[in-house]
């Protein structure tokens, strides 16, 4: 076995043996449906640190590549029960390569390219003689000599393809070095039976270089098929977490929220973290820390504190994912930046409403963590009086809430350029910052009754507090809203809620600032 071609099973082992193992073997027959196709052959998966691209790759390396015997491995996993197991296992050359491992340090970044070639050539030698002649075209050259010597083809497996446009940021001819390589190596190669690249990135966006985008794009944005085999599943983490004998709940409300279309998706490192040391809290400082999202969130595009503003209030944005270009320089627009957090984790996106929001408590504080700063100090100190907010609600103190709101208010005007309902609905949002310890995810324009309901708070399970049904007004009144609520029917959706129900009418008036009606729904 040799370190890039066919490098064995030891690192799948690893895996499989470890105290906390989530079969994800089913994925193999996706690929293996894959093999050979013209344009399926093709595969970038792109997903956020820590997310199991690595351990996938392991996955495949160990069950493609010969010169090993991986049953043993497999036996019992799902994919022993799929029709083409046994055709492919341990059946392929492969060829694995982890980028990273190349540019371990920076002066490497002016010849990875060529040692990549060396090395694998070095290797391909050893195994086949030297019966092919190294010309100008390299590591492509050889292949396909030994191809047509041999006439069969190489699975391709790298890992960290895209690390070259983390660590060369600002270095445009080696990334266009780097594409041009992969396209040379890849593109109407007889010798590519599948070419399977994960990343953090999806395949940068250059005008001349878009041949490589032969590649199918598996993102966090366009998840297709392959959503639930990176990160874990509800039903996975509550087996887990019976076995562990850990609160189902709290690891949903810290580490869930990931939507990749119809599926929500846990953070799998932190889950495992939280099964093993039994304490819920950020894990993620060990991998991108907040300094690393502070750099991108104190960009000073027109709306994106705005934005924040508004997720941090388990608020959904709207955006446009289209014009990033996939890498971590090129920003254009406050939605390109929230599309690069987006594939680094520390948003999610539901695709049907085109909306990017924060997926769960972990993300959230690190997003705290973040804007701790003077430029953020008014909404620190908002954030900080957002509990004795929620307390006032609950004893349905309307005065003190529209004192907490006013003084939210103006402590985030500045940011909100405050002029209309949708900068109150803003506000709120972020005013009811500490309602996440309590309340599902807001929902914003609930369907009820004979209208839109502004915002609805429902507890989460177990949790004995009132829900909040919450209409806003600008320049009108608090009891108006309260007035709206009672004729629009807002609160036939969630009628069948046991607990209590608290209506809550919030008004804006230049003149006389923010006023509040509280009242018990009577049903």
């Amino acid at each position: 076995m040799g370190i890039y071609l066919n490098p064995g099973n030891e690192a799948f082992r690893q895996a499989v043996k470890d105290d906390i193992y989530i079969d994800k073997t089913e994925m193999i027959a996706l690929m293996n449906q894959q093999l050979n196709k013209f344009r399926g052959k093709y595969v970038c998966v792109s997903r956020p640190r820590r997310f199991g691209k690595s351990m996938a790759a392991d996955m495949l390396t160990a069950y493609y590549g010969r010169n090993c015997d991986s049953k043993e491995l497999f036996a019992g996993k799902a994919i022993e029960k799929e029709k083409s197991y046994e055709l492919h296992l341990n059946q392929h050359d492969v060829i694995r390569l982890d980028i990273q491992s190349f540019l371990f340090q920076k002066s490497h970044l002016d010849i990875f390219i060529d040692k990549i070639q060396e090395f694998v050539i070095r290797e391909l030698e050893a195994e086949y003689g030297s019966f092919f002649i190294l010309d100008e075209y390299g590591l492509p050259g050889v292949l396909r000599q030994i191809y047509a010597h041999i006439k069969k083809g190489f699975i391709f497996i790298i890992d960290e393809w895209d690390c070259v446009f983390r660590l060369a940021k600002e270095r445009e001819a080696i990334q266009k070095n780097y594409l041009d390589f992969l396209r040379g190596l890849f593109k109407g190669a007889e010798y590519v039976e599948l070419a399977y690249m994960t990343g953090i990135l999806p395949i940068k966006k250059y005008g001349e270089h878009s041949a490589v985008n032969i590649f199918n794009e598996y993102s966090m944005i366009e998840p297709k098929n392959l959503g639930k085999y990176f990160g874990f599943t509800k039903e996975e983490v509550w087996e887990e977490c019976k076995r562990y004998k850990v609160d189902y709940d709290e690891m949903k409300k810290w580490y869930d929220g990931y939507q990749l279309d119809d599926l929500y998706i846990y953070n799998p490192k932190s889950v495992v973290d939280a099964l093993i040391w039994k304490d819920f809290q950020s894990y993620w400082s060990g991998t991108e820390t907040y300094e690393a999202l502070k750099i991108y969130i104190d960009l000073n595009f027109d709306g994106l504190k705005e934005a924040i503003i508004m997720m941090l209030g388990n608020g959904h944005c709207k955006i446009s994912t289209r014009k990033f270009q996939n890498d971590m320089t090129t920003f254009k627009t406050g939605d390109d930046v929230l599309t690069l957090l987006i594939h680094l984790g520390y948003l999610t996106y539901d695709r049907k409403s085109s909306e990017a929001f924060i997926p769960n408590q972990e993300i959230a504080q690190e997003f705290r963590n973040a804007i701790e700063g003077p430029e953020w100090d008014g909404v620190i100190r908002a954030l900080d009086q957002s509990m004795n907010l929620l307390k006032s609600t609950w004893e349905m103190n309307e005065k003190a809430v529209a004192d907490h709101v006013s003084a939210i208010h103006n402590e985030t005007a500045s940011i909100l350029k405050y002029n209309d309902e949708n900068s109150l609905t803003c506000t709120i949002l972020m005013a009811y910052y500490s309602a996440k310890a309590y309340y599902l995810n807001p929902v914003l324009e609930l369907p009820s009754g004979k209208g839109f309901a502004d915002v609805v708070y429902l507890p989460r399970r177990n949790v004995k507090r009132p829900a909040l049904v919450i209409e806003l007004k600008w320049q009108k009144s608090a009891q108006g809203a309260i007035q709206q609520i009672k004729e629009q029917q807002y609160v036939s959706w969630i009628e069948n809620y046991t607990g209590e129900i608290l209506l809550v009418g919030i008004n804006y008036n230049d003149k006389k600032g923010h006023t509040c009606i509280i009242e018990k729904y009577v049903k």
